[in-house]
């Protein structure tokens, strides 16, 4: 029958590239990421598998001790607070270039550091100045 010979190709390829559905080293992890990065050049061709060891990835990515640490501060960053750090760095700002948005840079650099939050009126600026959904602030 057909399955035998899914199973036997199937306990070839991971025989020889383990690193495609377990990832159990850093090693494996960087094979895997370049796996993926080689195979995304002939995305349509290659989805079925870009997405086995995107989930192998992910996995590891979540699971490992060599991303439990970042995980853990992952999960304690604000989000709206995170975004706008990746707003600025991404557009080359300073404090006082979203003035318009926040307001002085002693409110954004208080924002930045925790001590304030981001108000729906700045979130509402910000989301009209880089035409991206509010909804990308929250948790």
């Amino acid at each position: 029958m057909a399955y035998a010979m899914i199973k036997e190709k199937a306990h070839e390829l991971f025989d020889d590239f383990p690193y495609v559905t377990y990832i159990s080293n850093e090693a494996d992890y960087i094979k895997a990421l370049d796996l993926v990065e080689d195979l995304i050049e002939d995305y349509d061709d290659n989805e079925p598998l870009i997405n086995i060891v995107v989930s192998t990835i992910d996995n590891w990515e979540e699971n490992s001790d060599e991303f439990s640490e970042f995980n853990k501060e992952i999960e304690l960053l604000d989000s709206d607070t995170s975004l706008l750090r990746v707003l600025m760095e991404q557009n080359k700002l300073k404090a006082e270039d979203l003035k318009n948005e926040i307001g002085g840079k002693s409110l954004v650099s208080m924002i930045l550091n925790g001590k304030r939050k981001l108000t729906t009126e700045h979130i509402q600026s910000l989301s009209d100045r880089f035409n991206i959904s509010p909804s990308l602030f929250f948790n």
